[in-house]
Order: structure tokens, then sequence, then C-alpha cells
């Protein structure tokens, strides 16, 4: 064997070990990477997976959401909010469920029926769905409250109206017993049933049925005529507050609108009226007392109800209560009695007058009373005179005399 075979032989070994550790080094190389790619693909797929279990969860919990969007009572319960907020889920998922892409044809239909909007122009603006159906709702309650108030009203009006006419035919049946009970009466003077209705006119009828004596029964009968006679004037209801207000302001200096919310103070311009009217009518009153006698105490009443509206205002002005206008009732010869009913009295009472609030008339009534009476207010009132004592007129069997601008006359 040479030389040359052993170098030869060496080199060779040298070579194949070295080869053998390289085609080592790949193989750990190569596991390494296909270690690291196994790797790679379990975190690829466990990714995918988690995602697509997100994805699924996302997906059944946006589906249980839009479920009940099918139910008609989910519409009629449903508030703006929620009705955008389901609008947004179905619009977020119609591409990717056919039960989103259902639910979002059913809420475009029912928007569009129930409040007039087109989703499909809103998009996915959940926020302008739900100003534009808040808007919409806010008016439809309001419409909804209106008609609500109207047929409340409509049905107040009908039972009213119901009631009205039981009260017609419960005071229909009073009047038929009483025309009964009174038909003696009513026949000899001719008097239709529903004159009935006036109150004096019925009393009077009463006093005629129970009338024991003659000269009862022909007081009656005298009432009786006079209450025919003013139905005749002024008809079965007499005369109105209008009416009585233009004829008392007319005759009655002070007489102001406020004074007719005294029951009394209209009470009395009635009976002036009446008197007034009987009087021109040629009736001469009662043995109790003349339409005159008649006329002058309602006058005299309406004056004193006037001077007590400015007794009040006069107390409010003077500090005054009533036992001090007494206190001074009993010593009439003090400076205040002495100088009472002068012109500088009456200008300086009208001008405290003005700053308590009372407005003209009644001011101007109360300087009426006060002029007419000549001595101090508690003065007149202690010896129980009138604010205005009316003029008597001529002595006669005739009520003759003018009175005041609209009194009586011949």
């Amino acid at each position: 064997m040479s030389e040359s075979d052993g170098i030869d032989d060496f080199f060779d070994n040298g070579m194949r070990q070295s080869l053998m550790i390289a085609s080592r080094i790949a193989e750990t190389l190569a596991r390494r990477r296909q270690e690291a790619q196994r790797q790679q693909e379990h975190l690829d797929s466990q990714a995918a997976h988690e995602a697509q279990t997100r994805l699924t969860a996302e997906r059944s919990s946006a589906l249980a959401g839009l479920a009940p969007v099918q139910k008609d009572e989910w519409w009629n319960k449903a508030q703006p909010a929620d009705i955008a907020a389901a609008h947004a889920v179905a619009e977020g998922w119609k591409d990717h469920d056919p039960a989103a892409l259902e639910a979002s044809a059913k809420i475009r239909e029912e928007v569009l029926a129930r409040y007039g909007i087109d989703t499909h122009d809103v998009g996915t603006d959940a926020a302008y769905l739900e100003s534009g159906i808040a808007t919409i709702e806010t008016e439809k309650a309001r419409l909804d409250e209106l008609a609500r108030s109207q047929e409340e009203t409509r049905k107040a009006a009908v039972e009213h109206e119901k009631a009205m006419q039981l009260i017609a035919a419960a005071q229909a049946e009073e009047l038929r017993a009483q025309a009964a009970k009174l038909a003696p009466e009513m026949e000899r003077h001719q008097i239709p049933v529903e004159y009935l209705a006036n109150p004096e006119l019925a009393q009077a009828l009463q006093r005629a049925h129970n009338a024991k004596t003659p000269k009862a029964a022909a007081a009656a009968d005298a009432d009786i005529k006079e209450r025919l006679f003013l139905i005749g004037e002024d008809g079965i209801n007499g005369p109105d507050i209008e009416q009585l207000r233009k004829e008392t302001t007319a005759t009655i200096n002070g007489a102001g609108e406020s004074h007719f919310n005294d029951p009394q103070f209209v009470k009395a311009a009635k009976e002036m009226h009446d008197a007034k009217l009987l009087a021109e009518g040629g009736f001469p009153g009662s043995q109790f007392a003349s339409t005159e006698q008649r006329y002058e105490r309602a006058e005299k009443d309406l004056f004193a109800r006037l001077e007590g509206v400015g007794r009040e205002i006069e107390n409010r002005v003077t500090g005054n209560d009533s036992s001090q206008l007494k206190d001074q009732a009993l010593k009439p010869e003090t400076a205040s009695a002495a100088g009472y009913g002068s012109a500088e009295h009456h200008a300086k009472f009208a001008e405290s007058l003005e700053g308590t609030g009372a407005n003209e008339a009644q001011i101007r009534g109360r300087l009426t009373a006060a002029r007419s009476e000549g001595t101090h207010p508690s003065a007149a009132v202690t010896t129980g005179k009138g604010a205005a004592k009316a003029r008597k007129s001529r002595a006669g069997a005739a009520v003759g005399a003018e009175r005041g601008k609209g009194g009586l006359s011949r």
C-alpha cells in the first residue's frame, strides 16, 4: 500500500464525519422549523377558534336581541332608543345571517308604517333614527292627549245633558204635582202650569190656597195679580243680573260692577225694579206697604250696602275697627265729628281712598253715601239711620213724586 493511500483515507474519513455532522445539524434545524410551524399552526388554529367562538356568541346575542321585533307587543311598548338599537344590530348582521336580514325588513316595515320614516334613508345612523322617532312620538302623544281631552269633554257634556234632562223631568213632575194641588187657584186666575217655575208666584198661589179668611184670600189674590203683571213684563224668570246692573248703576250713584257679586245687593236691586214696575202699572201695594214704600225700602237697602262697602275701605284707611267707630259715635262733639261733611273733609277722604286700591265706582259710591249722611258715619250707624235716606214724596194715595235719576214717577 502506498503512502498516498493513507492520506486519502484520512481525508475520506474527515469528509464523512463532516458530512455526518452537517446532516445532523440540518436534521435538527429541520425539526425545529417543523416544530415552530406546528406551534404557529396551533396558535393560528386556536386564535381562529376563539374568534369563531366570539363571532358565534355575538351572533347568538344579536339574534336574541332581534327576535322580539317580530312581535307586535314589542312594537307597542318599544321606546325610540330600543328601535334605533335594534335597527343598528339588524343592519350590522343582515349580510351574515338570514334572521338578521328578516329582522331588518320587519323594522323597516314597522317604522315606515308607524312613524313615516324609511330606514333605507337613515342607513346605519341610529342616533338620527332615534331622534326622528322621538319627535314623532311626542307629537303623537300630544294629539292623543288632545283627542282624549276632547272625548272627556264630550262625555262630560253628554253627562251634563243627561243630568239637566233628569232635573228638568223632576222639575216638571214637581210642577205637575204642585199644579194639581193649586188647581182651583190656577183656574181662577187662568195661570199656565209653566208659570209655577216663578217662585214668588208659586208662593202667592200657595198663600191663596191656605187662606182661611176673606181678608187673607184678598191679599193673596193681590200678590198673584202683581206677580202675573211682573211675569208679563220680565218673563217667568224675571230680570237677569245684567239688566239689573244697567238699571241700578243708572239710578244709584256709586253702584258698580263689584256690588253685583253680593246676592243681597242683587236682591235689593230686583225688589226696587219690581216696585218701580208695579207703581208704573198702577198697583197700589198691600195694606202692609205701598209700592212707593217698597221702592223706598229697597233703595235704602241698596244705599246701605253701598255705604257698607265704603265703610270697609274707610276702616282700612283710618285703621279704625267697629269698636273705635262706636267710640266716635259716643262723642259727636269731637273735632272729627264737627268737621264731618265739609268740602275739605270730603276732599281729604277721597284722596285717602285712592291709595287703598279701591276702584272709581267704590270711591264714588262711598263719597255719595258720605255726602248724604249729614252726621258722622259712626253716629249714623249708632242711631240706626241709613247711609242715604230716601226722599219722601208728597202725601197722597198715588205713588207720584220723581225719585233720583230713574226712580218712581207718576
